[in-house]
């Protein structure tokens, strides 16, 4: 390996220069490394990583890179901070998420290769790949918005990624614009999901580390089931998630805003997204919107998950097809971002002069009490308890003759199935002749009471 002899980076051993600073590169053992702010730089962690320089700091630990020097690549090892140490859910999550990665596929997920206590200073440290690049975080601040067809490769690389983990029944809960990391490459952006360490295993004999109720994830792209805490929750949860970020990623903005968690969460739980279309436009947003956006964040932002996009997959072949592209994610995942672009100069200017779907219609909530059945609708036989099969009919019959008539004399469109529209030349003779019978046989009835 070499190493930068001013930043401390380290490249393979073809490389010539340092494209962070154009320094000339060296045998990495050449380069000498250590620091007085940390004594973890220049230590070789579990006999075999060598901490070279620190690349990020978080919530839960500091990321540093290194070699591993058992096979002579890079990595990048992150190391618990001491009060997450201590916190003994929050190392079993990491240790599952090493588990866990053994079984996921890593064309599109961060492979994590090792995780264990260092006895000399006492940290526990995951380490991982070393990835070359920027979180889509960095890019949506920097950018505001980003080109469609950097979106469609990102997210369609992305829903192959989750998909696999989807059909394990892992669920990954925290996916959000830090969580997913772009690393540069001629043909484009080759995105690597990162961070499992908040997943949910829905496997029946899966080891339960959240306690019922809890609520994980990030407020801004988080599912209202998961605002819940319901452990209901499933893959339709990282389908919300996921396009919460793109609908980031169109219009500069995420669909539900506020300023604290609570007052993101109440925004999730009880209001609806502005259109992505309007919003990039009343945004100004550097790439236009089709309409048909619309309806594919309308349906995978859904509250009830019953009617939301069922996979990611499905997410990613929505939003390509509303920009006005042939194929499925699976070819836009793999096709150079040159070619998404020359392909959406030719599709966008139709996909946009074409008109809105109709809007989503609401599907019934399985959990939703019935509403009381309308009585005209009723049989005989399925009479309200309290009412005689004979007056339920006789009823059903005038309110038939009613809509009926109704019907004929404006031309409306609530009739009764059957019965037929417009107006027929013998319909209100007859209808009047229905009236007079039954109120004809009431009059007598009541003059035979009377008597």
């Amino acid at each position: 390996m070499k190493s930068c002899p001013a930043c401390k980076r380290v490249y393979p051993d073809d490389a010539g220069f340092c494209p962070a600073d154009g320094t000339g590169l060296i045998t990495a053992s050449m380069v000498p490394v250590g620091s007085n702010e940390d004594v973890r730089i220049g230590a070789r962690l579990g006999g075999r990583y060598e901490v070279r320089r620190v690349v990020a700091d978080g919530g839960m630990g500091r990321v540093y890179e290194g070699i591993d020097k058992q096979t002579n690549t890079r990595i990048a090892i992150k190391v618990l901070h001491d009060d997450v140490s201590r916190d003994d859910v929050a190392v079993e999550r990491f240790k599952r998420e090493y588990e866990l990665s053994a079984s996921l596929p890593h064309d599109y997920i961060v492979n994590v290769l090792d995780f264990q206590r260092d006895p000399t200073l006492n940290v526990f440290m995951l380490v991982m790949e070393f990835l070359d690049g920027e979180e889509l975080r960095l890019v949506i601040k920097r950018e505001k918005s980003i080109p469609p067809e950097r979106v469609l490769r990102m997210l369609s690389q992305v829903a192959i990624g989750l998909d696999e983990a989807h059909a394990k029944n892992f669920v990954h809960r925290d996916l959000k614009p830090d969580n997913l990391f772009l690393c540069g490459s001629r043909e484009g952006d080759y995105t690597k999901i990162l961070d499992f360490g908040s997943v949910k295993d829905k496997n029946k004999d899966a080891k339960k580390l959240t306690v019922l109720g809890t609520t994980i994830g990030s407020p801004f792209y988080m599912a209202p089931e998961q605002a819940q805490g319901l452990d209901t929750l499933d893959a339709r949860a990282d389908v919300f998630a996921l396009a919460a970020i793109t609908y980031e990623c169109m219009t500069g903005t995420v669909p539900f805003e506020g300023n604290n968690g609570p007052s993101i969460l109440l925004a999730i739980m009880t209001k609806e997204p502005e259109p992505p279309s309007e919003k990039a436009r009343a945004r100004g947003a550097k790439y236009p919107v089709p309409p048909a956006m619309d309806h594919v964040m309308e349906e995978a932002l859904a509250k009830n998950p019953n009617i939301r996009t069922r996979t990611v997959g499905a997410l990613a072949d929505a939003v390509g097809r509303a920009y006005g592209l042939a194929g499925d994610h699976r070819a836009w995942a793999r096709t150079p971002q040159a070619e998404l672009q020359r392909q959406l100069a030719e599709s966008l200017p139709r996909a946009m002069a074409a008109a809105a779907p109709r809007a989503l219609e609401a599907a019934a909530d399985p959990f939703a009490a019935k509403p009381p059945q309308d009585r005209t609708m009723q049989s005989p036989g399925n009479a309200p308890q309290g009412y005689g099969g004979g007056a339920a009919q006789a009823g059903q019959n005038m309110d038939l003759a009613f809509q009926a008539a109704r019907s004929a004399e404006y031309g409306m469109d609530d009739a009764p199935a059957g019965v037929p529209q417009g107006r027929p030349p013998w319909i209100i003779p007859v209808v009047v002749g229905v009236v007079a019978l039954f109120v004809g046989g009431g009059l007598a009835i009541i003059i035979a009471l009377a008597r």
